[in-house]
């Protein structure tokens, strides 16, 4: 008996589940550039915000950035290792403070006591000014007269360009002999050689020119070759009249150099001591001068330069804000323009993660691409601030990076709105558009 066998029916094929594949983000990428690149115009102006935006924030942090470069300049040209001792705050019998240098309490015994108490200090150079008209033939200028001693070449870095600085012996007695910066070499109509020699009045007082000084520059409080630098006891008895404090000649301020960097600190700590017992200062009592260095200048400067420059750049980086809105409006009116084509990459199997990306992606294009154009832009706006100006600038690398950090930020924020837009359009209703 043959057995028969029943037909094997065969198993219906399981369905196999959709793979999950990442989003291509080069295949992405490259349909965003393809769009962009069938509506250039539109694309340009789009960008033209961004493009302005980061322009202007790399141009004004640059000139901010080349304010503090150019103060940390000046302050080194003052001299190294440098402090600055000030006469205290008078108040007049009031309560309200008149600022600092107001009132007279150094003293050139102050001085020469911190020279010969002071072991961290390498020399000292006390200081006597006061503005001045001085005369030279028909020619005149109201300058900066300062009374010193020799060792204020050596504190302040101030060598002579043509002749010599006066000497101790001139000091001591009253020589009536000046060294000229060149602001007022040049005012007089002199130049730095046939200065030397020439007869010039100040206050009524003929003085003999015996040199001329190298060029300075000007820092953020004066022009420093608009002086005059004669002995101190000249400037005391002959240009001030009467000058004394105790018997000793008072000073405007006392110019101190320590002997290193290492010794900036030491060397405070000693000038604060010694003057507060010279002048018999105990608490409570507040000091009567005040003692400072040119870190303390250069944090002051720099931090009103920080404030300039950050001021400068949120005022540039409004038209950021107005260039990121310009994109996501252009971006909704895309969506709107290719519904259909939404509906039929949907149709065909696109994802709405992949519809998501795809709009996303062209906004960060947009904003990346005109935050490069700006760049440049804002390094060429900057080298010409510089040129025509005279301004120093200086580009910071982390402002370039920053800025390329906002644009695509800018991309991303402004970007997905019109993305997730996109992406929940329903497929039916998409092919319906027309």
């Amino acid at each position: 008996m043959e057995l028969q066998q029943s037909p094997v029916t065969p198993a219906a094929p399981t369905a196999q589940p959709r793979s999950r594949r990442g989003v291509d983000l080069a295949e992405t990428v490259g349909l965003a550039w393809g769009s962009l690149n069938a509506n250039r115009l539109r694309a340009a102006l789009t960008m033209l915000g961004v493009i302005i935006g980061i322009g202007a924030v790399i141009a004004m942090v640059a000139v901010g950035r080349g304010a503090q470069v150019q103060t940390e300049n000046q302050l080194k040209a003052l001299g190294s290792n440098l402090l600055f001792v000030q006469n205290g705050t008078a108040n007049f019998g009031s309560p309200a403070s008149q600022g600092a240098g107001t009132a007279t309490t150094l003293t050139w015994d102050d001085a020469r006591a911190i020279a010969e108490t002071c072991s961290a200090v390498r020399a000292v150079a006390p200081v006597l000014n006061a503005r001045s008209q001085v005369v030279y033939g028909e020619a005149n200028t109201n300058t900066f007269v300062l009374g010193t001693t020799p060792a204020y070449v050596s504190v302040r870095d101030f060598l002579p360009l043509t002749g010599r600085f006066f000497n101790l012996a001139e000091v001591e007695q009253g020589a009536r002999v000046a060294v000229l910066g060149q602001t007022v070499v040049d005012t007089l109509g002199l130049t730095p050689q046939s200065a030397l020699g020439r007869r010039i009045r100040i206050r009524g007082e003929d003085f003999t020119v015996i040199g001329t000084l190298e060029y300075k520059g000007a820092d953020q409080f004066r022009d420093q070759d608009d002086q005059v630098i004669v002995p101190l006891t000249t400037m005391a008895s002959r240009l001030v009249g009467v000058n004394s404090l105790g018997g000793s000649i008072a000073l405007n301020s006392i110019s101190v150099s320590a002997k290193g960097d290492d010794q900036m600190a030491a060397a405070e700590f000693q000038i604060t001591n010694l003057l507060r017992l010279r002048h018999k200062i105990a608490p409570p009592r507040t000091d009567d001068f005040l003692v400072r260095s040119q870190a303390d200048l250069l944090n002051a400067a720099n931090s009103v330069t920080g404030i300039f420059t950050v001021l400068l750049g949120a005022t540039a980086a409004i038209s950021l804000v107005v260039g990121g809105i310009g994109i996501m409006n252009i971006m909704l009116v895309s969506v709107s323009e290719r519904t259909r084509e939404i509906g039929i990459r949907k149709a065909i199997g696109a994802r709405p993660n992949d519809i998501l990306w795809q709009f996303l992606v062209e906004a960060v294009v947009l904003a990346v691409s005109g935050g490069l154009l700006g760049i440049v832009l804002g390094v060429g706006a900057a080298w010409a601030i510089g040129a025509v100006f005279g301004w120093t600038t200086a580009i910071a690398p982390e402002s370039v990076l920053i800025a390329l950090a906002v644009c695509l930020g800018i991309g991303m924020f402004f970007g997905v709105y019109p993305a997730r837009q996109a992406a929940r359009l329903d497929p039916i209703q998409a092919l319906r558009s027309d």
